[in-house]
């Protein structure tokens, strides 16, 4: 038997105990994660923002110790840490091959750890969970690279890589319009910004004040709203909220692109008609993270971004249900010797 950590309802978790996973697949592999957080979504579930009902197995964010690997596994070992993508992916398909691995075609749609979304995967909050195709889903931590420095590469420190690297590379040294307020992935976007060239970087959070202050440090402008007459060529809606969408739309500038990594359960309205006039690009969706991962592993183990200033909390897994049920803004839960 292992304990996983579960949802059961706003403000309360629990650990239960459920059989050990097994491998079922030649490509499965049996991990155990050692340093795992919550995506800024998570944060919204326990408060009870969304429409997921529990109970249900909580986590898609962590770097896991391989246990056990099956007979059709190479380049994987027992005791290698590796980073976990928070989507089910075979790595194989058209759908994989063509970079779209958060909508893989051979796993139903949806598919993750942490929700209840095409199936029950488990989560990374778990003493163990199993992974499908573990040799193409799998990412090795690089050494240099600690597992409680990747713990977010699962999802939102990538995603925030995500957010502004396609448009820095059609822009570079362009002006970036960050609009935060769900925590961490702001001000990631941030960090990425500044180490992919960004000319200068413009923070508006009035939700987070402890992001605010992360963004500082990071040498971003800080502005209580954007700038009227300061036009964008990259911007970020990390904000979650329609308001921050608008504002992020409204300051991007001709040609320019505006990415949202922010989760809407209701329609929004979009000012089509200054986008259409400016040519204004607009992206958002569950990200594909894995072909990402070895680009933010990369930074990383250069030290030129460092996501560990971001994490608000240090717990153990035994004392996770209580912790995140707190609605702490990024606890990293890590086991010993991690």
């Amino acid at each position: 038997m292992i304990r996983r950590l579960e949802f059961v309802r706003p403000g309360t978790l629990r650990h239960v105990e459920v059989p050990a996973p097994e491998l079922r697949e030649d490509g499965d592999a049996i991990v155990r994660p050692v340093a795992s957080t919550t995506c800024d979504l998570d944060r919204a579930v326990i408060a009870g923002l969304t429409p997921f009902e529990g109970p249900f197995a909580l986590g898609h964010e962590a770097v896991a110790e391989v246990l056990e690997v099956g007979d059709g596994v190479r380049g994987l070992r027992p005791g290698q840490l590796v980073v976990v993508p928070w989507h089910i992916c075979c790595g194989t398909c058209a759908a994989c091959a063509d970079g779209r691995t958060a909508n893989c075609e051979r796993v139903p749609r949806h598919a993750m750890y942490g929700l209840p979304l095409g199936g029950d995967f488990g989560g990374l909050f778990s003493d163990a969970v199993r992974v499908p195709w573990a040799e193409h889903a799998l990412v090795p931590l690089p050494a240099g690279v600690s597992a409680r420095a990747a713990a977010s590469a699962s999802d939102n420190l990538t995603d925030a890589y995500r957010s502004v690297a396609s448009g820095l590379r059609a822009a570079p040294g362009a002006e970036v319009l960050v609009m935060g307020g769900t925590g961490s992935i702001g001000v990631y976007a941030v960090a990425f910004a500044k180490a992919l060239g960004a000319a200068a970087v413009v923070y508006v959070d009035p939700y987070e004040p402890a992001a605010v202050e992360l963004a500082r440090g990071l040498g971003a402008e800080i502005l209580d709203e954007p700038p009227r007459a300061r036009d964008f060529r990259v911007t970020v809606d990390a904000s979650g909220r329609p308001a921050g969408l608008r504002a992020a739309l409204d300051a991007t500038g001709p040609s320019g692109h505006c990415h949202s990594v922010g989760i809407y359960f209701a329609d929004v309205a979009l000012p089509l008609f200054p986008m259409y006039m400016n040519g204004v690009t607009f992206s958002t969706g569950r990200p594909d993270v894995l072909p990402g991962i070895p680009d933010v592993l990369d930074l990383l183990a250069a030290g030129t971004v460092d996501p560990a200033p971001v994490f608000s909390d240090i717990v153990g897994y035994d004392d996770a249900p209580a912790a995140l049920a707190a609605g702490l803004r990024k606890p990293l839960v890590v086991r010993d010797g991690h």
